[in-house]
């Protein structure tokens, strides 16, 4: 996942409800979270490190991670009970959000690197509250809306407008791949977390979600002519790793954990995947931000810290 996902897959407004028995580190969220957090901040690197197109990394850590979440699925099935025609219909029609979110943001990654394109994507965090205030009406917490400016600032600063030196191939374009990403996975995100009300495992919705982010991102690159169905090596120990690590092992940890976790904890664990990625992109891939980019970095993540992070008076009046 991007902000994997998201990240990633991770948001305040978690697409699953808390795990029950039998669920790794079920015991231990903070653990679980911050291990999660970090396989997903490695999805960047991997993603440069494969060298492949867009649409071709996006189908294959896709197609790879299918086998393994069936299995988990069907483990989860015979637990949980089966999920219904609606529940399965939402799931794979988020699973087109999340093709759309993740060729975008490998498109951001070629334009402006692995550690901010994470960044951008990871606007999410904001935009999921106001998708689902628009979309639910569920109303955001007054924060989330002064946040709002505040990552703008972010945005601007890291699309290398203000300043010399910006890093990245074209730093604009991946600007805009990057919030097209944001975009994308908010659609994601609300359309998963309506699929998955009433059924507590993750495993389910997320292979229905794979399933049809696989197939709609194969038509997103046959359709652009951006995919490689036979990706050489060691692009293939790169995409398996992705979908491995990324695609199964940190979106469970992150969407079984968050749901436990306060609420203040949460928001500064959600900060760990870009931060993470940034400082990975710089000691594995040798990139190099800008002064100002770092300075869009900071005020992005004190954006998502702002929007997430509940004062503890607030937290004690409810």
């Amino acid at each position: 996942m991007t902000a994997g996902p998201a990240v990633a897959a991770a948001s305040t407004a978690a697409p699953v409800q808390a795990p029950g028995k039998g669920v790794l580190l079920a015991g231990r969220p903070v653990p679980a979270a911050v291990l999660g957090a970090l396989a997903i901040a490695f999805s960047a690197i991997l993603v440069r490190l494969a060298a492949e197109a867009p649409a071709t990394a996006a189908v294959f850590r896709c197609l790879y991670a299918l086998p393994v979440l069936a299995v988990l699925a069907a483990v989860e099935r015979r637990r949980l009970g089966s999920r219904t025609a609606r529940q399965r219909r939402l799931a794979l029609a988020s699973g087109v959000f999340l093709a759309i979110d993740l060729v975008a943001w490998h498109y951001s990654i070629e334009a402006v690197g692995a550690g901010l394109a994470t960044v951008l994507a990871n606007l999410q965090v904001v935009l999921v509250a106001l998708g689902a205030w628009l979309a639910l009406g569920e109303r955001p917490r007054s924060r989330v809306l002064v946040a709002v400016p505040v990552v703008l600032v972010g945005v601007v600063l890291i699309s290398g407008v203000v300043g010399e030196g910006a890093y990245g191939e074209d730093p604009p374009l991946g600007v805009a791949f990057g919030v097209g990403t944001a975009i994308a996975y908010t659609g994601f995100i609300l359309l998963l977390r309506q699929g998955s009300r009433g059924y507590p495992g993750p495993a389910g919705p997320l292979f229905d979600a794979t399933v049809a982010t696989t197939v709609a991102a194969l038509a997103i690159g046959l359709a652009v002519g951006d995919v490689d169905l036979v990706p050489s090596w060691p692009s293939h120990a790169w995409l398996v790793a992705l979908a491995l690590t990324s695609q199964v092992l940190g979106w469970l940890l992150i969407s079984t954990s968050l749901p436990r976790l306060p609420a203040a904890l949460t928001g500064v664990l959600l900060t760990v995947q870009p931060v993470g990625s940034v400082a990975l992109g710089v000691l594995l891939l040798a990139e190099a931000p800008s002064a100002w980019q770092v300075g869009g970095v900071a005020v992005i993540v004190g954006g998502i810290l702002l929007a997430t992070v509940r004062r503890r008076e607030a937290d004690a009046r409810r």
